[in-house]
């Protein structure tokens, strides 16, 4: 049975929803949860459901709490018995498959990458999020803030990693690889697109199709699309922000008068399936691929759905074995570069 370790004290409304997460995935999937954090607040929380002691979760006690408001270095080098180190040490030491955590971004990054540690031929951790598309398929992007600045090596590095992902995870045979830049021609772009893109094209196992504009993040047109830290996070910020506007304006728009109140009744399955699709809790959360175990990032302002489908995600990274098939992708891409 897998295990995974949740972070139970990240969250911006830490541990209801981390609790309600935890119970509901251990109801619907075939896996044990360990709740980290301190015991007497999880386990109030834990007996404000009935019917828990009879699930798989337990409780570790973690004396420690990153916050928000915590500076990630710093907190990670004083606060030692924090509970995503205590997460991310029981990832390490073979107890968990993977840790899960809506806390600190910056703090969780750093402690994964310091408590569990890197896979060989891995520079830099990747953090990955899916995004819908036309096709109702989802697209991987990556890098979306693991890593403001990047070489060209690190982009191929996550390419591969963003390949086994899509494949393992969304299913695609043959992933289309998209490299991010201003314009579709391969001379198009800055230093550090320019010297990627060869590079990428050297991947004989990857099926890149060159570059992609901002634009085709929702068209289809790529199922992984590669880019610093720095430009992704924008993205993706703006994307979030988008999705929002276009949420509240068609409920304004539909409520305005009478006649629209009739096809907003009307219209309301097509309305739901919209909110589902751009909904960040479908995908539950973004995973740090790269590490030599498995970290799945959610939300600061994350509910129990998000909590729920970061484990469901954690769970099916862990069954496929995905840093397995990273670890031997990029271990053939560097033999052949060493040719």
């Amino acid at each position: 049975m897998v295990t995974i370790a949740l972070d139970a004290m990240g969250s911006d409304r830490f541990p209801k929803p981390e609790v309600e997460g935890a119970i509901q995935a251990a109801r619907a999937f075939d896996l044990k949860i360990v709740l980290v954090g301190r015991e007497d607040v999880i386990r109030k929380e834990l007996n404000e459901h009935g019917g828990w002691h009879s699930l798989p979760i337990e409780i570790q006690h973690a004396s420690e709490q990153i916050t928000m408001q915590d500076s990630a270095g710093k907190a990670v080098r004083s606060k030692k018995d924090s509970s995503i180190r205590v997460a991310s040490r029981l990832v390490r030491e073979g107890v968990a498959q993977g840790v899960v955590s809506a806390g600190n971004t910056g703090a969780v990054m750093a402690t994964a990458k310091m408590v569990q540690g890197m896979l060989p031929g891995v520079d830099r951790p990747a953090l990955a999020t899916a995004f819908p598309t036309l096709h109702g398929k989802s697209a991987v992007m990556l890098d979306v803030g693991a890593n403001v600045d990047c070489t060209p090596k690190m982009l191929a590095q996550f390419a591969v990693m963003g390949n086994a992902y899509s494949r393992v995870i969304f299913r695609n045979k043959h992933p289309r690889v998209g490299l991010l830049s201003i314009g579709e021609e391969a001379h198009k772009g800055n230093a550090l697109t320019h010297d990627a893109y060869p590079m990428l094209k050297s991947l004989t196992n990857l099926n890149f199709t060159g570059n992609v504009e901002g634009r085709d993040l929702y068209t289809g047109v790529a199922d992984v699309i590669v880019c610093d830290g720095f430009v992704g996070n924008v993205a993706l910020k703006v994307s979030e922000g988008l999705v929002e506007v276009v949420r509240q304006s068609l409920k304004q728009s539909l409520k305005a008068s009478i006649t629209r109140k009739v096809g907003a009744y009307l219209a309301r399955g097509a309305f739901n399936d919209f909110k589902k699709r751009v909904d960040y809790s479908e995908y539950g959360g973004a995973p740090l691929l790269g590490l030599n175990g498995m970290c799945i990032i959610c939300h600061g302002r994350s509910n129990a759905k998000a909590i729920r489908n970061a484990i469901r995600i954690a769970k099916e990274f862990a069954e496929a074995k995905i840093n397995e098939r990273i670890a031997t992708e990029l271990d053939g891409w560097a033999s052949a570069q060493a040719v």
